[in-house]
């Protein structure tokens, strides 16, 4: 029976590799379309969760979970020998910068080695995570290409970037289109054939390549804006005009006008990373790519811009940063997810504590926030503990936040999201980015 029809039959045996916020709620969907899922995690507690039907992703319903692991549609195991079992893998692993601010893509050569040394009966590889143009075609390839495997015949081998937006209801995994683009245009219709089986709607390109720059291009695209948007609030600061002002205006413009908002930073797995990505391999090929490389300085510079705004508001009540006591409200880095990864009140509790400051946080999502320099737990929103602080700091502006109550309450409050605009109380001691 060829990949085709097994697609058909829902005889494929389908192999994740990396069971995150992309591969989970993956799982899910080409489970709910009849497929049997191995989820490959290294993370032994997230295999002990998943086998015992228990959600550890916001987006994912424990209940349905459950359902799918009873019916053995759903597994999960750290023994990468297993893919011996599968008819297809899809790489759905981190892919973090160095220090050095260089791709750094170890995960993906690993899960394709394990896949050379176990999946012997693997056709079908798919790569989700966010890469560089060319890594398909020039790392993947050549490690399944080993004995004179030839792709479009003996595997077929593709990109289809992920597009996961966590805490979106209106878009999960199903309803957002997905990009696919094969080594050869029989790589592109087969893996094209597997994914409109579980997504509402494929997007077939002409290359591993274009698909490959087409997720950069998006997120590359959001960067860009944000650092415009941002330098706008720094500009407005300077002279004095206030920019949510502005935005509102320019967004009753019907046409040739698309809204960004400021902020304290990015933050997450893709924004603040991936267009670093694209500036790499641009500059490979001889090319100075100045608006990514513009936009990250200004992105980057926006939590030493809320340290320096909250040391001059402090000075206005004739207070020093040091021994201050700030209050952080939301460390996840965007509302209502529990995710802190890259999250920019990182840099600006590690920035305010060196400074002298007694730093606390209160997040609804996550209770405990760790980092390398600091360890601190979530505190309750009182009345008694918001007079308690020098200054609020409205970094992550979840729905769960009482902004009345924190308006009326806290002494002072630098709210970098424009989270409190709505709020019944006096506003004077609101300060915005």
């Amino acid at each position: 029976m060829d990949a085709l029809q097994k697609i058909d039959s829902r005889e494929l045996s389908i192999g994740i590799i990396g069971m995150g916020y992309v591969g989970l709620p993956l799982a899910m969907e080409f489970a709910r379309s009849g497929f049997k899922i191995t989820g490959f995690e290294v993370d032994k507690p997230k295999v002990t969760k998943i086998n015992r039907g228990s959600s550890y992703i916001g987006d994912v319903d424990s209940a349905l979970l459950k359902r799918y692991v009873q019916s053995k549609n759903i597994r999960a195991t750290s023994d990468f020998s297993k893919l011996s079992q599968c008819d297809a893998a899809i790489i759905c692993v981190p892919t973090p910068l160095r220090k050095t601010r260089d791709p750094d893509i170890s995960f993906i050569v690993n899960a394709v080695e394990q896949i050379v040394k176990h999946g012997k009966n693997i056709k079908v590889v798919v790569l989700e995570s966010t890469t560089y143009p060319g890594t398909c075609e020039e790392v993947i390839l050549p490690m399944l290409s080993s004995g004179g495997r030839r792709a479009g015949k003996d595997f077929f081998l593709a990109f289809s970037p992920e597009r996961v937006d966590p805490g979106n209801e209106q878009y999960p995994t199903r309803k957002i289109p997905k990009v696919i683009g094969g080594i050869t245009a029989e790589c592109t219709r087969v893996v094209n054939h597997l994914y409109e089986k579980a997504i509402d709607k494929t997007v077939p390109v002409s290359s591993t390549r274009v698909a490959e720059m087409i997720k950069l291009l998006e997120n590359t695209f959001r960067s860009v804006n944000i650092g415009l948007i941002n330098e706008t609030a720094l500009m407005c600061h300077a002279m004095g005009i206030d920019v949510w002002e502005v935005i509102r205006g320019a967004a009753t413009k019907p046409f040739a006008f698309m809204p960004f908002y400021p902020g304290p930073g990015l933050g997450g797995h893709c924004i603040p990373i991936d267009p670093l990505y694209l500036s790499w391999k641009a500059k490979m090929s001889k090319f100075n790519p100045k608006f990514i490389e513009l936009a990250s300085e200004i992105n980057e510079s926006m939590p030493a811009h809320v340290v320096q705004r909250t040391m001059d508001l402090l000075n206005t009540k004739a207070k020093s940063l040091k021994n201050s006591k700030v209050l952080i409200l939301g460390v996840a880095y965007k509302p209502d997810v529990s995710d802190t990864r890259e999250s920019p009140a990182i840099e600006i509790i590690e920035k305010l504590t060196k400074k002298g400051a007694r730093v606390s946080y209160s997040d609804p999502f996550v209770s405990g926030f760790k980092h390398d320099h600091f360890d601190l737990k979530s505190v309750e929103l009182t009345e008694q503990s918001l007079k308690k602080f020098d200054i609020a700091l409205v970094i992550t502006h979840h729905s769960d936040f009482d902004y009345d109550l924190i308006v009326k309450n806290a002494p002072l409050i630098f709210d970098t999201r424009n989270a409190t605009v709505a709020c019944k109380g006096k506003r004077k001691k609101v300060v915005t980015l």
